[in-house]
């Protein structure tokens, strides 16, 4: 007898519906064809247990499976259950007239327990796109699969409830979301508050900067300034995700297994590598491509501390993903796509001993030692960088001052009230949503300057030798400040503030 059964396999953050087709006839033997990965040809040994300890068996007949298309891999155990009904109906163990009609996933337990999945997320998706009038999942992730409308999610705990479901009719509850009342809930503050920074005060103005406009931003400093403290509170000032963003995020995360029982993603992603971390690790990719920590931070910060410190080769892949926001991974047989729209914050000391240009620290580093540690940083990637800014510590007198700092709510207010300026602006415009993302046309556009603005731009640029790049990272990062201020024209000292946040540029620095 030949059945048909639907899974789904992720391609990048998309998923495809495979089609399983289970045919028995006489004779002996098992095969199962299609590109399945080993984890897939392993799993007759986990279905064969897993059915024999819920009364049922794998018949001693020929059994041929197809997973089609067949030119597509297949890979992990998430088709335990897929294979197991297909063999279960096609033997004619159970009756399912329905089963055609929901797409099934789950890693069965040899006790027939189902575990979870990755990618439920766009597997559900993909199903209410093609009518399918449900998805049959682990219990784990049926939160994360409820997302999607229109679309009956059932969430079981072990095989004896699906086989139920479909042989005696036995009703399974159905998970409910509403999306976006669950979503407007659970829009909860930030961990980390401004109010908590002791002095600081120009740093904090750059965090907001770089917030209010999207602006990738690097703190140089010696160890103990405030780098990474100052980085970790910058998501408390970023604008709320809509729920357009919160859906690309969690699409992102649910590929890779890191979606919590929440379902729905309320907080933008925080990343933070170590700096030992692989291109592929960073970029994305592998055998079974993956996205990587900078897909992982779409929509959110990626923290880079001691930059310097990650392989030169590691730093040069993020040059293409800043500039499209978007990377591109590409192998003989195939091409995938994750998106990669970050804030880039990194951090870094002035020098190996991290107290250059300290005047209450001797310099131990050489000439050469500089020059090879800042050396691992190329001038294509700091041109990528619009915000560059100076760390110093905070003397004792601030530290010990009781009265707080602003907090991030106050902030945050004129991040907002930036940003949705740049909403406006930007209204017809597709894909850019805040200055950091504008072309060179539209740089042209709404970054004209006047006369005496453009003679201070041309001294700075002929002074400091900024590369053409730099010059329209200083109009972007002059356009948000305008835009802190509500002020429509970009003006002189918009501009001048603009190139003191060019600190690695100034000589001295890299030579």
């Amino acid at each position: 007898m030949l059945t048909k059964v639907y899974g789904s396999a992720i391609f990048g953050v998309e998923a495809t519906t495979i089609t399983v087709e289970v045919n028995i006839d006489r004779g002996i033997g098992y095969h199962l064809v299609g590109l399945p990965d080993n984890a897939i040809k392993e799993s007759n040994y986990r279905i064969a247990a897993a059915l024999q300890n819920n009364g049922f068996k794998i018949p001693g007949k020929k059994i041929t499976i197809n997973m089609a298309p067949a030119d597509l891999r297949k890979e992990g155990s998430a088709y335990d259950l897929t294979l197991a009904l297909g063999i279960l109906t096609a033997s004619e163990q159970i009756q399912s007239p329905e089963l055609e009609q929901y797409l099934i996933m789950g890693e069965l337990s040899l006790d027939g327990g189902v575990l979870p999945i990755k990618g439920a997320l766009p597997i559900a998706i993909k199903a209410m796109e093609e009518g399918f009038k449900g998805f049959i999942l682990p219990e784990e992730n049926a939160q994360e699969a409820a997302i999607v409308s229109n679309l009956e999610v059932l969430g079981v705990r072990s095989i004896r409830e699906v086989i139920n479901f479909f042989d005696t009719g036995e009703r399974l509850k159905p998970t409910i979301v509403d999306t976006r009342a669950t979503f407007l809930k659970n829009q909860e503050f930030p961990e980390y508050d401004f109010s908590d920074v002791k002095g600081q005060e120009s740093i904090k103005r750059c965090m907001e900067i770089a917030a209010a406009g999207g602006h990738n931003i690097i703190l140089i400093g010696p160890p103990g300034a405030g780098k990474t403290m100052l980085a970790k509170r910058l998501p408390s000032i970023l604008p709320p995700m809509t729920l357009r963003e919160a859906l690309e995020t969690t699409k992102i995360h649910s590929v890779v297994g890191r979606v919590t029982n929440k379902g729905l993603m309320y907080q933008r992603p925080f990343r933070s590598p170590h700096h030992t971390i692989s291109d592929v690790a960073l970029v994305g990719g592998g055998a079974y491509p993956q996205p990587g920590e900078i897909s992982l931070s779409h929509n959110g910060v990626l923290f880079l501390d001691e930059l310097p410190e990650f392989k030169r080769g590691v730093l040069e892949v993020m040059r293409q993903p800043l500039e499209d926001r978007e990377v591109t991974i590409s192998r003989a047989r195939f091409t995938v796509t994750y998106p990669s729209s970050f804030m880039l914050v990194a951090s870094m000391n002035p020098s190996p001993s991290g107290f250059f240009n300290d005047p209450d620290a001797p310099m131990t580093s050489s000439p050469m030692e500089m020059q090879r540690y800042l050396g691992k940083i190329s001038g294509p990637l700091l041109d990528r960088i619009d915000i560059h800014i100076e760390v110093t510590p905070v003397p004792f007198e601030k530290l010990s001052e009781e009265r707080k700092g602003e907090g991030s709510a106050a902030i945050r207010k004129r991040v907002m009230a930036a940003r949705e300026r740049q909403t406006k602006r930007f209204s017809e415009q597709e894909n850019i949503h805040y200055n950091a993302q504008m072309t060179t046309n539209q740089i042209r556009t709404h970054c004209s300057l006047d006369k005496e603005s453009l003679s201070l731009l041309k001294n700075a640029m002929e002074r400091l030798n900024l590369s053409a790049r730099a010059y329209d990272r200083i109009l972007k990062v002059a356009r948000t400040i305008a835009d802190l201020e509500s002020v429509e024209v970009v003006q002189g000292h918009h501009i001048a503030e603009a190139i003191q946040y060019r600190s690695l540029d100034r000589e001295g620095w890299l030579g």
